[in-house]
Formats: structure tokens, C-alpha cells, sequence
């Protein structure tokens, strides 16, 4: 059947503004780009991303932690709602919440996110700073297929950001931020068209 009559299925996780999410939503307007976003979730109410999702007339969903007796209830919750949707692949944008191991169980290999570093290197929540404070001359971000650890899995692409002798930590993050909003539209396009495999840590696309 072609692509532009049966797009792929994606789900989108979203915590702030949702640019990622609104370069997707844009994409996803060209039949060719393969996709469309079913569904857009977040771990709190009154984001921008929901909004952006809710002019896009996109179905959206919020599940906070914090409505929960312990995190593994939400976790299940999270899973319970995102599976409904049936997604071909689940973008992680910007989301904020580590995922658990009910949800990758059931969602095995279709859950995508983005780190602002060159993966290994500087993993966790402030891996711009972490990149400047270590005097590295070039940084970039990282698409991989999500993993029980922290910034561990995968590596679906890479982008390479130059760090420039003036920049500080929001200079440096805001360039990666555009590489990285690039990256993801033209990888997940691809994953939505082409599919992906996964041997031994080395992904390819074409399945």
C-alpha cells in the first residue's frame, strides 16, 4: 500500500513548548514524510505542547506522577494509554519523566528520544553544561532507541554542533537545539518510511 495512505502511527511525549513537536506536526503535514501524530502526552496540564497539539487538532492526554500512589502505577497507566493508540514509534520530545520497564516491555524498540550531547559522552540532564564545562570543541545531540538507562541506548543518529570560544551553557544549548530539531524530523521520517533494525547496539534503517 503507499506510504502517503497508510502513514505511520506516532505518539508524541511532550513536558514544555513542544518545539520538537511542532517541527513534527509541521512535517507531518507532506503526505510524503510517511507519518501522522495520533496522539500527544504529557506529565503536566497547561503546556505549551498540549496547546500546539490542540490547534494541530491532535488528540493529547496528561498523566502527572503525582496523581499516583507510586511511580510503577503510572508507568502502567502511561503504558495502558499509549498502547491504545497503537503507534508505530513513540517520540520522547522533550519529555521529562524516565519512561519504566512495564512501558518498554510492551513498547520494545518503538520509543525514540533526544539527548543535547554526543552520546556516550555527557549523559544526563545537563549535558550541554557538562560538554562546555570539559572544554570539548564540538558537542551535538543524540536520537537513540530508548533503553532502561539513562541516555544508554541505541544510537539511532548523531549531529555535531561546534562550541564557539564565546559560548556560555544557553548559547551552546540553543544551537544544539536546532541541530537536534533537524535530526529528529529527518530521522523519523526516515524510521516512519523505512523502519528500523537492531543488532548488537548497531542500528540500521530498512527492515
Amino acid at each position: 500500500m503507499p506510504q502517503e495512505t497508510n502513514p505511520s502511527r506516532l505518539v508524541v511525549l511532550v513536558s514544555g513548548a513542544g518545539t520538537n513537536l511542532a517541527a513534527l506536526i509541521d512535517a507531518c503535514t507532506d503526505p510524503a514524510y510517511g507519518a501522522r501524530i495520533v496522539a500527544v502526552g504529557a506529565d503536566r496540564n497547561d503546556i505549551e505542547g498540549l496547546a500546539r497539539a490542540g490547534r494541530a487538532g491532535i488528540p493529547t492526554f496528561v498523566l502527572e506522577v503525582g496523581d499516583f500512589d507510586q511511580r510503577s502505577d503510572w508507568d502502567r497507566a502511561l503504558t495502558d494509554v499509549v498502547a491504545g493508540y497503537e503507534p508505530d514509534l513513540v517520540v520522547l520530545a522533550g519529555f521529562m519523566k524516565l519512561v519504566g520497564t512495564t512501558f518498554l516491555g510492551r513498547l520494545a524498540g518503538r520509543v525514540v528520544n533526544t539527548h543535547p550531547a554526543l552520546c556516550p559522552a555527557f549523559p544526563g540532564r545537563s549535558g550541554p553544561a557538562d560538554a562546555l564545562a570539559y572544554g570539548v570543541k564540538v558537542t551535538g545531540a543524540t536520537l537513540f532507541v530508548v533503553d532502561e538507562g539513562v541516555d544508554t541506548g541505541p544510537i539511532v543518529a548523531q549531529t555535531v554542533v561546534p562550541v564557539e570560544d564565546g559560548d556560555d551553557v544557553e548559547s551552546l544549548h540553543e544551537r544544539i537545539k536546532v541541530a537536534e530539531r533537524a535530526m529528529l524530523v529527518d530521522s523519523v521520517g526516515r524510521i516512519a518510511r523505512e523502519g528500523i533494525s537492531v543488532t548488537d547496539r548497531r542500528v540500521r534503517f530498512g527492515v
